[in-house]
């Protein structure tokens, strides 16, 4: 009797060792299952992060009135950016005066003078960059400035607040971008720094009528000159003033990367 619970019970201890094992090994390969999937999405995960990091974007620097600080802005946004980031500038100003500028010294992006509108057409193309900044012609009527905007993913207008230069503004959105179907912000520039009511006033005025605006602006210093005058953008240049100057650029990049990764 006692030999034969002892066996019974031994049975029952292989039974049981045979069920353990049993559940055992369902979890091992259910844990293995989990993390292979986890590995697998992490996998596809840093894939996406990888290509989206690729992108390159077009941003296109854009109106077609003189003096609105659309080279300074181009040249001053493609030294924040280049940073962080790889930029290239693109000069598509027949007048070259970014090129003259930022050819003189070193720099952190890269530059490139074309006109063609054959190889302005191959931007979407270009690869390696993560910014491709484009200084455009200061006319509607160049070829150009439109193969420019239909190529951009992200349209950035410089202007003084003063009304006419509003006027000329707007037209161009009228005439260039609302056609093109891209993103745009005007950016209000050469703000006098006594009068910041007045450009706080452009603003607005500028949103009322559906026209978006960045919400830095640009004030006019006389360092901006200086800058242009010692071929470096104003992140270079020394002096309290300078840093101001640098601050308004920075806030308008902070910006541009918000808006650009949002509609990336």
């Amino acid at each position: 009797m006692v030999n034969h619970t002892l066996c019974s019970w031994h049975g029952l201890c292989q039974l049981y060792g045979v069920l353990l094992t049993y559940k055992l090994c369902k979890l091992v390969s259910l844990l293995l299952t989990n993390l292979q999937s986890y590995e697998q999405t992490e996998l596809r995960t840093n894939r996406v992060t990888k290509l989206r990091s690729q992108d390159v974007h077009i941003i296109a620097v854009v109106n077609g009135k003189g003096g609105s600080a659309k080279t300074t802005t181009s040249v001053n946004l493609a030294a924040i950016l280049a940073e962080k980031s790889k930029v290239l500038l693109v000069d598509a100003d027949p007048q070259g005066s970014a090129t003259w500028w930022a050819e003189r010294n070193e720099r952190d992006f890269e530059l490139s003078k074309e006109t063609d509108t054959n190889e302005l057409l191959k931007l979407k193309k270009v690869k390696g960059f993560d910014f491709i900044i484009v200084d455009t012609p200061p006319a509607l009527h160049f070829e150009a400035l439109q193969i420019t905007i239909d190529a951009a993913d992200f349209v950035l207008l410089p202007s003084p607040p003063a009304p006419m230069d509003l006027q000329a503004l707007i037209e161009t959105v009228q005439a260039s971008i609302m056609p093109a179907n891209v993103k745009f912000r005007v950016l209000l520039t050469r703000v006098d720094p006594r009068s910041l009511g007045k450009a706080l006033d452009a603003q607005q005025a500028l949103m009322q009528g559906g026209i978006p605006a960045f919400n830095g602006f640009v004030r006019a210093y006389a360092v901006h000159e200086q800058a242009v005058l010692d071929g470096i953008p104003i992140t270079q240049v020394r002096g309290k003033i300078a840093r101001e100057a640098e601050g308004d650029y920075r806030r308008v990049a902070d910006e541009l990367l918000r808006e650009v990764n949002t509609h990336g």
